[in-house]
């Protein structure tokens, strides 16, 4: 297995206030995690997982991030995008399935 860097986004309704991101930071830090989206339309992480591949590993970042949300009390907005980064990969764009990098 190898450890994997998983960007996720979320996009909505209304701009993201720094309490809000904040609080996600504190809800993906212990996944290795940070936070994005202060005053965007959006809001997103990047967290660390292990996984046997770049599937997997947004398999299991999605779920990961929705509780995040969840514990942070931001708007259940719905995933847009993911992004992979594997430790001995390269990017990897999850939309399209193609190395970037």
């Amino acid at each position: 297995m190898s450890k994997w860097s998983v960007s996720i986004k979320a996009e909505g309704d209304r701009p993201m206030k720094l309490e809000e991101i904040v609080a996600l930071a504190d809800a993906v830090a212990p996944l290795e995690g940070i936070a994005s989206g202060v005053g965007a339309m959006s809001y997103g992480a990047q967290i660390v997982v292990e996984a046997a591949s770049s599937d997997e590993a947004v398999d299991l970042a999605v779920p990961l991030f929705a509780q995040a949300v969840e514990t942070a009390g931001v708007p259940p907005w719905p995933v847009t995008k993911a992004e992979v980064i594997g430790e001995d990969e390269g990017f990897y764009d999850d939309v399209d399935g193609g190395m970037v990098g």
